[in-house]
This record gives structure tokens, sequence and C-alpha cells, in this order.
């Protein structure tokens, strides 16, 4: 989930300072990437016995440019460079924030504890159970997921085991994605290991070794101009998944070694005990006054719930459609147009041999990636990701796009996944207070003149990972992607509402018609001129957003459910049993929980129109003969129901009243008949 590098060099590298300063600036700024809300950097001197470490919730190239920064550097590199070299391990880290604030600086990393300084890329998906399993002998004192990876760590390492077997156990115990680089301050070992692939190095063949969490941030630094004399000749190697590597600093030997099974490894090899400077305050620059909770009581006062009127409501006789939906009409039977435009879909036909057939040609048998996936995870993405790695042996490169809104829950369900599988996962990391700041200035504005067809213009900021997923097609040379779209969730509506008649007639659901595409910026244009409001600095992330959608190519575009039957029980119960993964608590449904923005327009749409995205999906089930239309009601009354917890989480995430616009949003005029 974030970027994490470092340099690790004996005596005799031939290493510099200057050098050294610009491998990690380099580093830093390639590795920005993946995590822009905090970064931190330790350095252990060999020549003044001292891990030096700074942090601050400011993205990598903001600290690299400040005064503290280059203070730092003076304290920490420039001593080793003073008189005899000595052998120098770098480890740092860009972060984007999971658990615990990065206005604290002590939940930013690296992280210390007990005498471990730690980096790690992942998340722990069962901390709160490991602090509880081991209450008494290691103590909590942050918020931060990376603390009780450090705490068992030296556990470990206090009940005797070396540092392979520590690591090996402390693997054992996790769940989730875990990548981590670790310096320990009584050894002259440091300590790589992954369980999702996500590490990569460079040998300098000098006694030097360069490690990034992508392979292409380690393949572009070699060939940056300050370090490319060093390193643009050397290849770049590819720790695989669950597996770990050793590095004595003074002989300079590696043990490589797996994390599941082997031998038992080197003993920790102990010195006297290097001291750690902290050089960074215990606040970040920007951390945030205390703000007292908001009344929840008085907020779910506000929540309503037009029950009545959805059980009520005319529908389509064979589907659930009401009359609200937008361009909706029925016939003398109540068949609505939508049922009699509806071409079948075949999502109850298993087409596992062509579906083989198609993966025959991307399938590699070197032990490398062979397709990318874009993952959410959302149940889709999840379940896909799990057939094609134990169903059709695929070695997957997974691909996330982080634009401020992906909840806590879909990072930890990321996390479950990968790590169980042994997957990569590559986060692109968006300037998220940027985007969260975008989205804000639009609800704003949209508070102002609320129109249901507005509502597409919040998840605006998601649209670039079309961007993303083809560089990174580029990057990697893998020309396959495979993505987990389901035709049941196509939501014409929410065009619709914006003057866009429905296109019976297309293929996939992300796809418009040519007269689409002209009428959509039509309509947000005109609303744009009415409402000034909307003319704030968002404006051109929300035009390359909708180009990236509409323009982007999809060269080999792989939709895994027009293949294997979509079953909502067996998906569920896959991903429960097998991978543990989590449900929100405020909903019954396991769809669209990793999506902070969808609690919100639902709620909308349910309110003032009668109906949901839910109604859709469940509709298209019906059509496809995969339940009644009984059931279907059932289903759409039970998650039709207000998700407070979500969006709550939602309006203090872009920083918007949550009781003004509840207020607003209530008094919005409905489409039905009360």
């Amino acid at each position: 989930m974030c970027g994490i590098f470092g340099i690790i060099s004996k005596a005799e590298a031939g290493l510099s300072q200057a050098l050294a300063e610009n491998i990690i600036r380099e580093l830093f700024i390639l590795s920005e990437t993946r995590g822009k809300e905090s970064s931190g950097i330790a350095v252990r001197n060999a020549a003044d016995n001292t891990i030096h470490v700074t942090k601050d919730d400011v993205p990598a190239s903001e600290l690299i440019a400040s005064p503290t920064y280059r203070a730092f550097l003076d304290n920490a590199l420039k001593p080793a460079f003073a008189g005899a070299q000595r052998e120098l391990a770098v480890i740092a880290h860009s972060r984007l924030v999971t658990n615990g604030t990065q206005e604290h600086n002590f939940n930013n990393q690296p992280c210390i504890k007990d005498g471990i300084v730690m980096v790690h890329n992942g998340i722990v998906t069962n901390v709160d159970a490991l602090w509880a399993k081991y209450a008494g002998r290691i103590e909590r004192n942050y918020e931060v997921d990376t603390e009780v990876l450090a705490a068992l760590f030296r556990l470990f390492l206090r009940d005797g085991l070396g540092p392979v077997e520590a690591i090996r156990k402390v693997f054992a115990e996790m769940e989730g994605a875990a990548s981590v680089a670790i310096l320990i301050h009584d050894s002259r070992q440091v300590l790589l290991a992954t369980n999702t692939g996500s590490m990569y190095f460079v040998e300098d063949g000098k006694g030097g070794l360069v490690f990034a969490s992508e392979e292409y941030i380690t393949r572009t630094f070699t060939q940056q101009e300050s370090v490319k004399e060093r390193y643009s000749d050397k290849a770049v190697h590819w720790l695989q998944p669950f597996t770990g590597k050793l590095i004595d600093l003074e002989s300079w030997s590696m043990v490589d070694f797996g994390i599941t099974d082997g031998s038992l490894g080197p003993a920790l090899k102990s010195i006297v005990a290097f001291k750690i400077t902290d050089h960074s305050k215990g606040e970040g620059r920007h951390a945030s006054p205390s703000v007292a909770t908001s009344d929840e009581g008085r907020l779910r006062k506000l929540i309503v719930f037009p029950e009545e009127v959805m059980r009520n409501i005319r529908r389509c006789s064979k589907c659930l459609l009401p009359e609200t939906f937008p361009y909706i009409h029925y016939d003398s039977k109540g068949v609505c147009n939508y049922c009699h435009c509806y071409k079948p879909k075949g999502l109850t036909v298993d087409k596992r041999p062509q579906f083989e057939e198609v993966l025959k040609r991307y399938r590699r048998n070197d032990g490398k990636q062979d397709c990318i996936v874009a993952f959410s995870g959302g149940r889709d993405s999840s379940y896909g990701l799990h057939l094609l790695v134990k169903e059709f042996g695929m070695k997957p490169l997974t691909f996330t796009y982080d634009w401020g809104l992906v909840t806590d829950l879909a990072r930890r369900n990321i996390a479950r996944m990968t790590g169980k599988l042994g997957v990569e996962n590559i986060l692109v990391s968006a300037d998220i207070k940027m985007k969260r700041r975008n989205v804000r200035l639009n609800m704003e504005a949209w508070l102002k003149q609320p129109r249901l067809g507005m509502i597409p213009l919040f998840m605006a900021g998601d649209k670039h990972f079309f961007v993303h997923v083809n560089n990174i097609r580029r990057q990697t040379g893998i020309h396959c992607d495979i993505w987990m779209e389901n035709k049941l969730e196509n939501t014409d509506f929410k065009a619709g509402f914006a003057g866009i008649k429905p296109n019976f007639e297309k293929e996939r659901i992300d796809k418009q018609s040519t007269l689409a595409k002209f009428q959509m910026p039509l309509y947000y244009m005109r609303n744009f001129l009415g409402n000034p409001g909307y003319l704030n600095a968002s404006l051109p992330d929300t035009y390359s957003a909708f180009k990236a959608y509409y323009t982007e190519p999809r060269d080999v575009y792989l939709l895994l459910f027009d293949y294997i039957p979509w079953n909502e029980e067996t998906l569920d119960r896959t991903l429960k049993d097998e991978y543990n993964w989590e449900i929100s608590p405020d909903t019954t449904s396991t769809w669209r929980i990793g999506d902070g923005t969808a609690a919100f327009y639902n709620y909308v749409y349910g309110l003032v129109a009668g109906f949901t995205e839910f109604d859709t999906f469940r509709s298209n089930q019906i059509r496809e003969g995969m339940i009644t239309r009984e059931e279907g009601l059932a289903h759409v009354l039970r998650e039709n129901r207000p998700r407070f917890e979500s969006m709550m989480w939602y309006f203090e995430t872009i920083g918007v009243d949550m009781e003004r616009a509840l207020k607003v949003i209530n008094a919005i005029p409905r489409l039905y008949q009360r």
C-alpha cells in the first residue's frame, strides 16, 4: 500500500555521500506515487553507532526539499563519510495512510519499537487480535499496524530465535500483506521479507544493494542521470512472494530464505547496541486540533428511509424498476421497456474452456507475472483474483488506484487477498488531499442546487485509473488486462437523470454512444454555468477524468465474468471461508462496500427517487433467471436501507458538515407521491 526503499552497503563499496544522497532523493521521488500523506527515513550510521530517524506528515518531495531534511542528512550521513568509511544501511518510506493518522508522527514510518526500526508496505488485518494474543508480552503504544510486526519480531528474537526464524514466525502469526525492511539496533544484520513480492533490488557489484517496492521504480531509478553511471547496466531482481533476504553488513553475505519453511538461518549477530535518535517531532507539522465527536444521535434522527414508498411504488411486473426510473414506460401487462429491450447476457453459462484457450496466449512459465488485474478490493475483483490464481494458475500483477475515497475496509481486503495468494499489488496513490478537496468543492456547489444528474461528478476523481493501468502495461510489458466487470451492475439511470436516453445496444457497461458522449458534457456545462460554485479548482481534474474514461484505449480487455458464471452465494462463501474477507457492519450486502461514495449517493437516489442501484442490480438478476422477482424485492428492501456509519465517514473524509448536507438532501422534492 505504501512505497518502501533503501540502500545497504558494505564499507568497501566506494559509496560517496553525494551518491548516497542522490540515490535517496531519486527513490523518494519515484516512490511518492505509492503514497503522499507522509514520508520518513532511517539511516544506520556505523561511524557514530546511531540509527538516525526522521519523518513528517508531508509528501516525500516536500520532505526532501525542507531545511530540516538537509539538517538531518548532515547529522545522519555526514559522519559516515567523514573518516574511514563504515557500512551503511538506509530504509525509507512514502506512506499511504491506513492504520493511524499521519498527523501523529509516531504513526508514521519508519516505525521504532524495542530497538527495531522497520518500514512496512501493506496492512496487517488481524492487528487487534495479535495485541490481544500477546498481551503481557508486548505493549501497544501507537495506532499504526507496523508496530505489532516490530514488537513480535523483537519478542521472538528474545525467545532465542534467529532473525530468519523470527520473521517467519511473524508472518505465520499475521494476516494480510507485508513487505518489510528491518534494521536491528543490536545487530549488524538487515532483513528484507515479503509475502506479496512487492520488493525489487539491484546490486552494484561493489558490495552495495538498492531496493524498492516496484520493478518499474527500481528499473527507472537505475537510469536516472545522477546514479546511472553506477547502476544503469545492472539487472533488476525480484524478491518473490513468500521469500526474504538476510544481509550481514560485516561479511557482506546474503542468506535467501522462504518465509514459510526452510533451514533455520543464521543466529542474531549481536553487537553493542546502536543508539536510535528520532529527529522528528511527536506531532506532524499539519497536526489538527482534536475535534469534539459529532452528536451521532442527532444525525441519525435526520436519516430518512422511505420504506413504505419502496414497498408500494409502482414497479415493473417482471423486474423491480419503479415508475420514477428515467425513461421508463410500461406495456399493458405492466412490463417495462427495459425488460422488453434486455438481451440476456448468458451470465449463468460456464465458458471455462473458452477462457482457458484465451489465457494460453498470455500464460508464462518462467514464474513472472502474466496478467494485470484492476483490483478495487471489492467482492468481484477479490473473487476473480481467487479464480485466476487458484483455478487457472495465472500469476497476476494487481493494480489499485487510490483516489482518496477507497475505504479502509477495501484496503484491508486487498491486503487479505494479496497476502494469502502471494500476489503483488501496485498501488498508485493520487494527491489525496487534492482529490478530497475537489469532492468537497463540488459537494458544496451541489448542495446549493442538488440535482440527481450531477451526482456522477462526485466519482469523477477515480476515472484516471484507466490512464494508470495503461501506464503499468507499458512499464511492465504485460499485455493482458483482466477485469472483473459484472454486467449485472449496469446503472443507466445515473446518466438518465442527466437527460441521456438508455442505450440498449451497448456491449459493455462502461461504453456510451457518441451522442451520449456529446450530451453529457453539455449537461454538465449548463449546470456549471447556472451554478458558479462548480467553476472551482476541480475543473482540470474533472476534465481529465472524463477524458480518461471515454478515450483511454482498452487493448486486451478480458472480462472474466463473461466466461465464468457469477454466483453470489458461491462468491460470498469463498471469500468469507478462505480469506476471512471483511464486510461492512452497516449493510447486509457485500456490494459497493469498498467505495466510500456509494452510501451517500444511494441514500440520495433512494430518498428522492425511491430506488437505488440495488434495484437495477437485482432487476438484471431477475432478467437473467438468477433469482425470482419476490427474492429480488426482499433483497432491495434490505439493501436500500441507509448506511449511516459509511455516510458519516464520507462526510468527515471530504470535510463537509453532515448535518447541513442531510437537511438539504431531505428537502429535495421527491419524484414520487408521498
